[in-house]
């Protein structure tokens, strides 16, 4: 008997999640040339991190021989500054998706259940599976969240639904009225997972405040990360904001040390860089823009996004990606969440988006 056949079912049901392809991977993959390669595969920003970060970083590293602060107060003081919040509404996660895992770890277990839509971000079926709950997926309504459906399904075992705006990976996106509304017909009972990673790249007039929503409801979670817009995906930094008696459990099952002390500093600088993310904002609408563009003339399919990609029908999919693969481009295929035909890709710099449209051009010929 192997050791492994030992661990729960629901364990051995998962499948691993898959990250976007690496650029050293690739290089080693094709024989390809490290520099030669355009990667749009993960959401990252390619301005990378402000210079304050980068300066907090690298004053960081002196002290890397002590452990960080468990505790993050420089970080949640900077945190409660910006959003009127106090530190016990505040964790610290290593990166938003520790914190989505820290929410199924305080909430969920066998018997119980989570909701989530289809086409959603595959982290949430996961973090369900991992501790034995049920997951309901709801079908979604033009790639995205179907509200009203979720609110139905929604049973006496629920204790968690989780809602991302806009949504990976397809871009939409759900106004603030109809988030408001939902939160009036959630029970209770229920914890609502907002998940906001790519809020920060909202165009002024999809813009709605729900930290300040928490006052009223006290079944709300927003979860937010410095990986996106901030650029500190390789540093992982993300934090929920909800009700004290939330925040109390999940810091009950936090990892002591789970964010390093340069994460900590990059993020207390980045967060108070309203002009990095501004610039950011700029560059990921105009390449929205410019890969549209390029979608109309090609006649392809795609998804309106809120966020800082864009999702396009290609049909062959399989075919199309390893076509832009051959030439160094790395996109995201999506047939893992239910879209076979679809590919994923991030806004890179002018000079990228228009690497990957030629090399797709390319690969529809």
């Amino acid at each position: 008997m192997s050791i492994a056949t030992l661990a729960p079912d629901y364990i051995r049901s998962i499948m691993a999640y898959q990250p976007g392809k690496p650029i050293s991977e690739l290089a080693r993959e094709m024989g390809l040339v490290e520099s030669s390669i355009v990667k749009l595969a993960s959401n990252e920003n390619p301005l990378g991190m402000s210079s304050h970060a980068r300066d907090a970083a690298h004053a960081a590293i002196a002290d890397m021989a002590r452990y960080p602060d468990g505790g993050a107060f420089a970080l949640k003081a900077a945190l409660c500054r910006k959003f009127g919040v106090a530190a016990d509404q505040l964790v610290i996660g290593n990166g938003s998706n520790d914190i989505l895992e820290l929410v199924s770890q305080a909430f969920l277990a066998p018997g119980l259940s989570a909701v989530y839509s289809q086409h959603a971000f595959a982290v949430y079926p996961l973090a369900t599976n991992a501790r034995g709950a049920r997951g309901i997926e709801v079908p979604a309504k033009n790639f995205g969240h179907d509200l009203d459906a979720m609110a139905a399904a929604t049973e006496p075992q629920t204790r968690v639904v989780f809602i991302a705006n806009p949504n990976n990976p397809t871009g939409t996106f759900v106004p603030g009225a109809a988030l408001e509304a939902f939160l009036d017909a959630v029970p209770r009972h229920v914890l609502v997972v907002l998940d906001e990673a790519y809020t920060e790249y909202l165009a002024p007039e999809q813009r709605y405040d729900s930290i300040t929503w928490l006052a009223r409801f006290p079944n709300l979670l927003v979860s937010r990360t410095f990986s996106k817009a901030y650029g500190l995906a390789g540093l992982r930094v993300g934090y929920g904001v909800t009700h004290a008696s939330v925040a109390d459990l999940m810091n009950r099952v936090r990892q002591p040390f789970n964010v390093s002390s340069v994460g900590l500093a990059a993020a207390e600088a980045a967060l108070g860089d309203d002009e990095f993310i501004a610039r950011s904002a700029e560059v990921n609408r105009r390449g929205m823009a410019q890969l549209t563009r390029a979608f109309a003339e090609l006649g392809l399919e795609w998804i309106p996004s809120a966020g800082n990609f864009v999702t396009f029908k290609v049909g062959d999919a399989v075919g199309v990606n390893q076509a832009l693969l051959r030439q160094g481009v790395i996109v995201r295929p999506i047939a893992a969440y239910g879209m076979p035909h679809w590919l994923r890709v991030s806004i890179g710099l002018p000079e990228e988006n228009a690497r990957f449209i030629a090399a797709l051009k390319q690969a529809l010929a």
